[in-house]
């Protein structure tokens, strides 16, 4: 994928949803890995010519591990001009050392998310943007539907009434497949997942059986997709307009 067709992919979403307004400041959650980082190419080049104008930080949530070098992510940061910064937290000493759990991705996502909307308060910041792609919400669906029993995906738009963000997720219409290639062509210098869950989570279990159903049945995550887009799921707008045919 090339950087014109991310940004289609991308401004498509944002007009799609409204996910930015004139005069937003919108912070980009970065974890290093090849979605947050293929996010911030995104934002940083639409932000020069959409015609909402917004501006741009990004941020990363330091959960403690060992090694965790973030200096790749700042250097690109100062080329494209976005604001950097690092929020340095225990949450792996927490959930690994104090806590010891078994499954410790939902209290370490619940505790980075909540490093992250705080700073982003401090910054005077109003909308967070996540990496989530296509790939993510078709896999959180069948988390929702395998473990809970419901038909569920996070939506495009989240307002946090306590805190007064929103979350915005402007890759949801880009294929893994096509941020690899984007990672690939681009050279990304993503950071290490320093993890030690890292590859061994449910969701990982999910990832390997969606690959599989599709390469069984070719094309079916676009499918799955649609039902997503179209499945009047609690938090996602139910107006046709926003309801694009991929």
């Amino acid at each position: 994928m090339q950087i014109q067709q991310l940004y289609s992919y991308v401004r498509r979403a944002m007009d799609d949803y409204h996910m930015v307004k004139e005069g937003d400041r919108i912070v980009i959650g970065i974890s290093g890995g090849k979605d947050s980082l293929t996010l911030l190419y995104a934002m940083a080049g639409l932000r020069n010519f959409y015609p909402m104008k917004f501006e741009l930080a990004a941020v990363t949530v330091d959960l403690g591990f060992h090694g965790f070098d973030v200096s790749p992510v700042q250097k690109i940061c100062e080329q494209f001009h976005v604001p950097y910064y690092v929020v340095k937290t225990d949450i792996a000493k927490i959930v690994f050392e104090e806590r010891h759990e078994k499954s410790p991705c939902a209290l370490c996502a619940k505790m980075r998310k909540g490093a992250l909307n705080a700073f982003v308060k401090q910054l005077n910041y109003n909308k967070v943007a996540y990496a989530h792609h296509m790939d993510d919400m078709i896999e959180t669906m069948f988390l929702s539907l395998i473990y809970e029993g419901q038909f569920y995906s996070f939506p495009p738009v989240t307002n946090l009434e306590r805190s007064g963000l929103t979350l915005i997720r402007p890759l949801m219409y880009v294929p893994e497949a096509d941020v690899i290639g984007f990672q690939n062509r681009y050279e990304l210098p993503c950071v290490k997942n320093p993890c030690p869950a890292d590859g061994a989570t449910k969701r990982q279990y999910i990832k390997d059986l969606v690959r599989q159903i599709n390469l069984e049945n070719p094309g079916v995550k676009k499918q799955i997709f649609h039902a997503i887009v179209n499945g009047n799921i609690k938090g996602w707008p139910d107006n046709e307009e926003f309801k694009s045919i991929l």
